[in-house]
């Protein structure tokens, strides 16, 4: 199939399947890449914690931190459906750093997220990543304020009143009245900035080679599996990945790394126009898009 031909079966696909796209596969040994909308800005969600380990790892190895160093965590007595570890905590926890960065990254957890930004601001997450050359993903806030959504003040069975509202608010700009979904103020990025720093992760240039496998060995770990894992997890593949869920937005960014050498990085960001929490059939479209993507790039 043609480049283009597949591009719009992709769009046509997802489109049906009531989903906004945008997706970007490379080869990271060629430089070949091809995707849908790969330069549209969207808000994060939890992939910010990949930056996050990232400036965490970073200061660790300069020595500003250490990763032994035990902390108190509250707990999150979180009641809503999908957080995990920490944030469903009754009681406070004593937690090293290192333990936090593998409950952050690993079981997506926001109460370890947000301890960690308060040892690493997200300005100064920001400012790394600058200096390591990533320009195109903006940490402006913490994770907690992703909680503060419109779904915590509807009953669990409401939850279909917060996604109509965050499919029908935003603005052609890209604003929004939900803040956490407002590209202005949200913690951003582009399929092809999230690529980007798959790539420096996998071969580092600018970031120590120690930051990048810290970063790598834990998006390695990652519990989080429904959405491209079916598609690319296999014993002939390495599959290290972050999911990403807020509201209406599912993502997902990872790297296959096949044993005759190849290697993919992908990044897959939607927002869903069906005002539903529980899609199923969304997350396997994520992962059938993206991996049509990199079938096409692995056999051109």
């Amino acid at each position: 199939m043609r480049t283009g031909t597949l591009i719009e079966e992709v769009q046509r696909r997802l489109t049906d399947g009531g989903l906004r796209g945008c997706l970007l596969v490379r080869d990271l040994r060629t430089g070949q890449e091809i995707g849908v909308d790969p330069d549209t800005v969207l808000p994060s969600a939890s992939l910010v914690k990949v930056p996050l380990a990232v400036a965490t790892f970073e200061r660790i190895r300069r020595g500003e931190l250490d990763g032994s160093t035990p902390l108190d965590v509250a707990p999150g007595r979180s009641t809503t459906p999908g957080p995990t570890g920490l944030t469903r905590f009754r009681h406070s926890a004593r937690i090293a750093v290192e333990d936090l960065l593998y409950l952050s990254t690993c079981l997506s957890d926001e109460r370890a997220a947000d301890t960690l930004f308060g040892l690493t601001p997200p300005a100064r997450v920001t400012a790394l990543l600058r200096e390591f050359g990533l320009h195109g993903i903006s940490v402006r806030h913490t994770v907690d304020e992703l909680s503060d959504t419109p779904v915590e003040r509807f009953d669990t069975t409401q939850a279909h009143l917060a996604h109509a509202l965050a499919i029908d608010a935003g603005t052609g700009g890209r604003g929004h009245r939900v803040p956490q979904l407002d590209t202005t103020r949200a913690n951003t990025g582009s399929a092809r900035a999230w690529v980007d720093l798959l790539q420096e992760l996998r071969a580092p240039k600018a970031l120590h080679p120690q930051v990048a496998e810290a970063v790598r060995g834990l998006m390695l770990h990652n519990m989080l599996r429904q959405r491209l894992t079916p598609d690319f997890a296999s014993d002939a593949t390495t599959w290290w990945s972050k999911t990403g869920t807020l509201l209406n937005l599912r993502h997902e960014i990872g790297v296959v790394e096949h044993t005759d050498g190849g290697a993919y990085a992908v990044a897959v960001l939607t927002e869903s126009l069906v005002p539903a929490a529980v899609q199923p059939g969304a997350d396997a479209l994520m992962g059938q898009a993206a991996r049509a993507l990199r079938d096409h790039l692995r056999h051109v």
